[in-house]
């Protein structure tokens, strides 16, 4: 079991690690000369201000006075200079627009294996091509083009990481921060000679990012006061370097601002993905270099933004936010970002034809002339389609060998089930010769002729891995012939009616498996139809008290895939609930407890009561918390400790309970459950504990379907143990029903996955989610408590599948070679919808739905590992030693 294991995780990392060597090569060419426009440009400073998160509604719109938040922009827009929208793309977070807007492209997607870290892929930017740059804000944020710059002419000022606290009582000190320290700065360069001088030069930038709005944002929604009452501040802040800047500068004229997000948010307080909330941002430009505004009777535009914004007579020019790079190159002078994809926005420059045209000659290479404009953008398209012929050569090639992998791959595992576990094909697979030495040979012969093929290519080592690994494993299937030759005879003798219906069958449970993936909805379709099972076997008349119960967990269940993803309100008293109905569940068990009359009643009293006081405890964390934040409080420090210890303790309180079956599940269930309240925000508080119900039904239903050769071994579920070294001789062949397990299994997997979301998205995910744990931003330690509560029903699945497994004598070996194969079969259909164009949010759900398919088996072997430690160990209290039962 462990060889095989081994096997499938190294075949599964390199068809997992084949997608990036085949769609995501990376895009960005170096070596190219820098192109700057050699006239003399307009300015010779530039302000970038760029304000996290905020939506270009709430900064134009005005209030329900009729008043504008933002007078000072609004006076910008009618008197000084340009303005519109600029939009984004997905994923619509921080460092991909901030590459966007100062480096002029947008995310590499081979970024995606890479982590985000701070420069993943070494790219060009604004700030490298610049003589100075000053930048004071979020330290996440001005790190990545601070350490990114060549030399040390990038100087960065920023506060500590701490400060990002979503529960901090005034988010607005993040802005305030950065205003107060760039006018102390100014104020000390006047008795600075060295720094006066630096900045009376030119070629430089000045970068504030203000995180003001996006912290309000995620904490108290964009419709909230805190977060207007951000954009009223900000815009004095705007106010008042503007005249800090002038003033120090003598008005000379010569500095232009911009100022812009990087991003905006939804109504409910997350970015990431591609609503136009998300992608429409603002972008207000003036000063040297810009135009002024300019008056018009009508725009056409197919939004209705214009008139709800009272602006309509105001020229509107939109630009996409790589756009905004070269804008910021040619106003100051500097060398375009090498990789910058985005194009002059020239309607917006207050400058001669001559520079103009001298700038798109710049932006574009080979334009000469302002009227050679749309020769340049023929040329530029025709070499984005040569870069992507040249990026996709191999495409076919290499996809055909991984294919061939994965076709491989579930043909041995088939063959080794039904070898090993199928009594209709034993005697044959006891026949098997020595494979001929001209199989190994043709075998050997096809491996050099493909190395010699891609030594001549000077291919790179990873093509050596996808194009040889199919060659052992289609040897291995070869060397299985007789099992073949005896699966086509068993097939031959086989119905055909019932073959094509089985087959046709289990295609569309694979069909529902991909499409919920896509729709929701298809896993509510599924488990109605798991409703139904018990009226079409002898369930419904063997036990119907049981039946009765699949039947009203199934239907309850099947709400939670029609519930809202995101966009849903907090609601803390379905928090409660859950809880409440956990506290009933216990009590309940504890009366049922109290009715024993053995030895160990005092010992599994006094858990079931600290798993009690857990689960209250729990309840008043979640309930006080909320409160506390609601008053800008912040996370009291006695919750934050409670909540981790309830934490910890969850992986501990599991371990003391017997290892009868249902008592060590219903601890695992209230351990769980006490930590999963601490990470809900609504709804999704319930959803583990019906999962968990139908669990303990469906532990049931398996029993009562084994056939009657196996059921003189047959043990009432009550009195069943869990062991740690299971007898493999209890184990039994394989019949048809297995099959069905395994797909439930996988099918509760994908229900476990997608039931109260969809984790492919990145704005699914609510921060509110760990406010219980910490409120100061910390990507990585929310990013692990995000992904523990996604592991909540994972392990609850697994204990109990571990339990089925345990009552119907199913081998664990079978089980998982029949859901690898499962798993791939899903994993080809994603492999072939992967996406390398289009939007973010498209690519990296294409992205995602493969990862998660071929992370299937990786993460079966360590939730199997997981749920056989939560089942089959035992620690005793009062210092006993620790055991487990064999």
């Amino acid at each position: 079991m462990l060889l095989y294991t081994i096997l499938g995780l190294l075949i599964h990392l390199v068809f997992f690690a084949s997608i990036f060597d085949i769609y995501f090569t990376s895009p960005l060419v170096h070596g190219m000369t820098p192109q700057f426009t050699p006239l003399p440009p307009p300015a010779k400073r530039l302000v970038l201000f760029v304000a996290d998160g905020l939506r270009a509604d709430k900064l134009y719109e005005l209030d329900e006075n009729g008043n504008t938040r933002a007078p000072f922009i609004r006076n910008i827009i009618m008197h000084e200079g340009s303005w519109g929208i600029s939009h984004t793309r997905v994923p619509t977070e921080s460092r991909p627009g901030h590459v966007a807007l100062i480096a002029g492209f947008y995310e590499d997607v081979s970024a995606v294996a890479k982590g985000w870290k701070e420069n993943p892929v070494e790219f060009d930017s604004l700030i490298n091509e610049t003589r100075h740059t000053w930048c004071w804000g979020s330290p996440d944020i001005l790190a990545m083009f601070a350490k990114g710059a060549s030399g040390n002419h990038v100087f960065a000022y920023n506060y500590e990481a701490y400060s990002e606290d979503f529960g901090a009582q005034d988010a607005t000190k993040l802005d305030t921060w950065v205003f107060d320290n760039v006018k102390e700065f100014f104020h000390a360069a006047r008795n600075n000679q060295s720094l006066f001088s630096k900045l009376n030069e030119d070629k430089i930038v000045f970068f504030l990012h203000l995180l003001g709005i996006d912290t309000n944002g995620h904490a108290h929604r964009p419709s909230s006061r805190e977060y207007l009452n951000n954009i009223k501040i900000v815009d004095e802040g705007l106010k008042e370097i503007v005249s800090t800047l002038k003033d120090f500068y003598g008005n000379d004229g010569k500095t232009a601002f911009i100022f812009t997000a990087d991003h905006g948010m939804t109504d409910w307080g997350s970015h990431g993905a591609g609503h136009p909330l998300e992608t429409c941002t603002p972008f207000v430009t003036w000063g040297a270099g810009i135009k002024y505004p300019q008056k018009v009777l009508a725009q056409k535009f197919d939004d209705t933004y214009l008139q709800e914004w009272k602006l309509e007579n105001w020229k509107r020019q939109d630009v996409n936010q790589a756009d905004v790079a070269p804008l910021m190159a040619a106003l100051i002078g500097v060398p375009f970002p090498l990789n910058s994809v985005g194009t002059l926005p020239v309607d917006i420059l207050n400058s001669t034809d001559l520079f103009k045209a001298e700038s798109m000659f710049t932006n574009a290479v080979q334009i000469l002339e302002q009227f050679k404009v749309s020769l340049c953008k023929e040329l530029i398209n025709l070499a984005l389609k040569g870069l992507s012929y040249y990026h996709t050569y191999d495409r076919f090639f290499l996809a055909f060998n991984v294919v061939l992998g994965f076709v491989g791959w579930t043909s041995y595992a088939s063959l080794l089930i039904i070898k090993s576990h199928c009594n209709l094909t034993r005697g044959v697979s006891k026949e098997v010769k020595k494979p001929s030495h001209l199989l190994s040979c043709s075998f050997i012969a096809v491996g050099v002729l493909l190395a010699l093929f891609l030594l001549i290519q000077a291919c790179p080592w990873t093509y050596y891995i996808y194009c040889l690994l199919p060659l052992p494993v289609w040897y291995a299937v070869l060397r299985e012939f007789p099992v073949i030759q005896g699966l086509v005879t068993l097939l031959l003798t086989f119905p055909p009616s019932h073959f094509v219906g089985y087959l046709l069958l289990f295609i569309l449970g694979v069909e529902v498996l991909v499409l919920s993936f896509f729709y929701r909805y298809m896993l509510t379709a599924g488990l109605i139809a798991f409703a139904g099972w018990p009226f079409i076997t002898p369930l419904w008349t063997r036990a119907k008290s049981t039946s009765l119960s699949w039947i009203f967990f199934c239907l309850l269940l099947a709400v939670f895939p029609l519930m809202p993803v995101v966009g849903r309100k907090p609601n803390i008293f379905l928090v409660v609930g859950a809880g409440l109905l956990v506290l009933l569940l216990s009590l309940f068990v504890v009366t049922s407890v109290l009715k024993r009359k053995d030895s160990l009643v005092s010992e599994e009293l006094v858990l079931h009561l600290l798993q009690m006081l857990s689960t209250v405890l729990s309840i008043c964390v979640v309930y006080g918390t909320h409160n506390s934040l609601l008053k800008k409080q912040g996370l009291p420090l006695i919750n934050q400790v409670v909540s981790w210890i309830i934490l910890a303790s969850s992986f501990v309180m599991p371990l003391l309970s017997p290892l009868i079956l249902f008592d060590r599940l219903f601890s695992i269930l209230v351990s769980s459950m006490s930590t999963y309240l601490l990470l809900s925000t609504g709804y999704e508080a319930l959803f583990p504990l019906v999962l968990s119900c139908l669990m303990f039904v469906w532990i049931h239903m398996e029993q009562e379907t084994l056939p009657q050769s196996v059921v003189f071994c047959k043990q009432k579920v009550s009195s069943i143990q869990f062991t740690y070294n299971t007898d493999i001789t209890q184990f039994r062949d394989l019949y048809l029903d297995d099959i069905r397990r395994a797909f439930f299994l996988v099918f509760f997997l994908m229900t476990a996955f997608f039931g109260t979301g969809n984790i492919a998205s990145i704005n699914s995910f609510d921060l509110a989610s760990v406010y219980c744990f910490l409120t100061v931003f910390s990507p990585y330690m929310m990013g692990a408590l995000m992904m523990w509560k996604i592991l909540i029903p994972f392990a609850l699945v697994m204990c109990a599948f571990e339990a089925v497994q345990l009552t119907t004598q199913l081998s664990s070996k079978s089980l998982f070679l029949m859901v690898i194969n499962i798993s791939d079969i899903m994993a080809l259909h994603f492999f072939f919808l992967i996406k390398d164009y289009g939007s973010w949010l498209d690519i990296g759900t294409s992205i995602s739905h493969y990862v998660i398919v071929m992370s299937m088996t990786i993460f079966l072997v360590f939730l199997n590992g997981l749920a056989q430690m939560l089942t089959t160990k035992k620690l005793k209290l009062c210092g006993r030693p620790k055991s487990h039962l064999t």
